[in-house]
């Protein structure tokens, strides 16, 4: 498609988005003043595909939209432009189909452009997109479909006998080779251009609805309005430091909050360029080549990634990205120290779950603190809450959102579960069920889900600052603390440790790690046991569930049974 293509005219909604975005711009590296004068636009309707993309399109056509790098290091560009035009046609094709606004469609895609082109096309129409990974299992497919009553579906057609055990109505679109009884995506080349919607789109309809990663119970349905997505990402974008031209690499899949955070929302808000690598299996030293190459600018990746790049030579990238960002998890200390060592940035974390946007972090050129991550963004208002009097305690307690000043950003609801969203909204306060401690200049720093953290002889143990520790121990992959039940301390700090290359599990690394951990950890927070594995187990979107955990060794010790399996610190001390 040519990149001429001129767009649609700015609304009232475009230019108080954009009034908010240029304050943020203004005041990049401005934190104080970013949080004092910020305000979320007011807006009653607005569409982000039509009223914000679409408009950056005709100004900005043939700027890089999406770029995609596969496997053999082949890159392609889809601009601004084509998109715009090619999600119009998919839009028009939709409609077609039956897609009415409110119809709710199951997104199973890999990061290919079509991912792109029917989330727009998607919002267009005043339809609900519902991410979802490609990992997922039929029987977790047909939960999806079920739950969110879900009319439409698109996904791989390789991926069509996964399908075979939803509803006969359920209409099945296919990406790549036609498939009996599948809809080819295919088709909607054909469709007419210029897509003309059938009304304004009111800003607290249903845009999106995700499925939370399931880390301590089965997943709850998060849903978010067409603003508080696609608008409450200006947080993000800020968090994230991306600007207008930059090249934004975020290692996220698609089907989770995360992607939509940094693979959509926050570059186009910004009209940035989103930046795929599809690796076939990761290889830091490919990535840093791809990075070096394509000039990424900013660069966003779970702590997964960032401990694989630091046991490569960080050295091989001759121009590291301006941003460092990490996400998903708290990032350790040790990963912080090596990456600033290499390339002479810092990584900023930062926090935020489905249910919201970017809502703490550190923002670009203030002082980090290790460990910590961060101060409230723009447009939050952060309290923390005693997990037992739901008192406020400015020392440590639960992460909560002040809802006398909701932020735009903050989802609309678990969708129809009246009964979760009234619980996660009590008391006049969005609550996280994360835990963190505050310190004297306002930053915070996150001890772990409340679910998780317990205590060892009446000393409450954060499993995230232990974990910490053990990581900085070369023979260290992953580790994941729970509690051990014990007949006088109550619990005691149990760790499961996976291995690096190069080690192997036995009594010479279990001592080495115990003497690591006893001088870097108090007394009360020593681990007492580890025990060697292959895998931790993890969600799809890669959260380790200790729960799972927690609910094996618990059953372990009450069952008595043997463990000759576990190394124990007063046997190695």
């Amino acid at each position: 498609m040519p990149n001429d293509y001129q767009g649609r005219p700015a609304t009232a909604g475009t230019e108080a988005v954009r009034a908010a975005r240029d304050f943020l711009f203004d005041h990049a590296t401005d934190y104080d003043g970013a949080v004092e004068g910020f305000q979320w636009p007011q807006l009653d309707q607005f569409n982000f595909a039509l009223e914000w993309f679409d408009v950056v399109a005709g100004q900005h056509p043939a700027r890089a939209a999406v770029t995609i790098v596969d496997a053999d290091l082949n890159a392609a560009t889809t601009t601004y432009g084509e998109l715009a035009a090619r999600s119009d046609q998919v839009a028009n094709w939709l409609t077609g189909l039956g897609v009415r606004r409110g119809d709710a469609m199951i997104v199973m895609l890999n990061n290919s452009i079509e991912l792109w082109q029917i989330l727009l096309g998607l919002l267009k129409v005043g339809a609900v997109a519902i991410p979802t990974s490609t990992l997922l299992t039929d029987v977790d497919l047909t939960f999806r479909v079920d739950r969110a009553e879900a009319r439409f579906t698109i996904a791989p057609t390789a991926l069509a006998d996964r399908f075979t055990g939803l509803p006969a109505d359920v209409t099945r679109i296919g990406v790549g080779d036609p498939t009996d009884g599948w809809v080819d995506f295919a088709a909607s080349a054909d469709a007419a251009a210029d897509y003309q919607p059938d009304g304004p789109t009111p800003a607290d309809d249903t845009c999106l609805l995700y499925f939370t990663s399931g880390t301590t119970a089965r997943p709850k349905l998060v849903q978010h309005t067409q603003v508080s997505y696609p608008v409450g990402h200006l947080s993000t974008m800020w968090w994230l430091g991306v600007r207008e031209g930059d090249v934004h690499l975020n290692i996220s899949s698609p089907g989770w909050g995360k992607h939509a955070w940094s693979n959509f929302f926050s570059p186009f808000l910004a009209q940035a360029t989103v930046f795929i690598f599809n690796y076939a299996r990761f290889d830091a030293a490919a990535l840093m080549r791809v990075m070096d190459t394509h000039q990424v600018t900013t660069f966003c990746a779970p702590p997964t990634v960032w401990r694989m790049l630091i046991q490569a030579d960080l050295n091989q990238l001759s121009r590291p990205p301006r941003e460092l960002v990490g996400a998903g998890e708290p990032l350790n200390p040790e990963v912080i120290s090596q990456v600033r060592a290499a390339w002479g940035s810092t990584i900023r974390d930062g926090f935020g779950q489905t249910e919201t946007t970017c809502w703490i972090g550190n923002s670009p050129g203030q002082l980090v603190k290790d460990g910590s991550m961060g101060r409230p963004m723009p447009g939050y208002t952060v309290v923390l809450l005693d997990p037992a009097t739901g008192e406020p305690n400015p020392d440590e307690g639960e992460i909560c959102l002040d809802l006398a000043k909701r932020p735009l950003a903050l989802m609309g609801g678990y969708w129809h579960d009246p009964d979760y969203t009234a619980e996660a909204m009590r008391d006049g306060f969005y609550h996280s069920g994360d835990i963190a401690g505050r310190d004297a200049d306002g930053y915070l720093t996150y001890v772990g889900r409340a679910d998780d953290v317990f205590k060892a002889s009446d000393y409450k143990i954060s499993p995230f600052e232990l974990e910490s520790v053990l990581l900085e121990h070369p023979a260290v992959a992953e580790a994941a603390v729970v509690p051990s039940p014990h007949p006088v301390r109550a619990a005691v700090p149990k760790a499961y440790v996976l291995l690096t290359s190069g080690f192997e599990a036995g009594t010479d690394v279990a001592r080495s790690i115990f003497a690591h951990a006893k001088a870097n950890l108090s007394g009360f927070q020593l681990v007492r046991i580890i025990e060697f594995t292959n895998e931790l187990p993890k969600t799809i979107s890669g959260k380790i569930r200790r729960i799972d955990l927690r609910t094996a060794e618990a059953a372990r010790v009450d069952n008595g049974s043997d463990d000759t399996d576990q190394f124990h610190w007063r046997d190695h001390k």
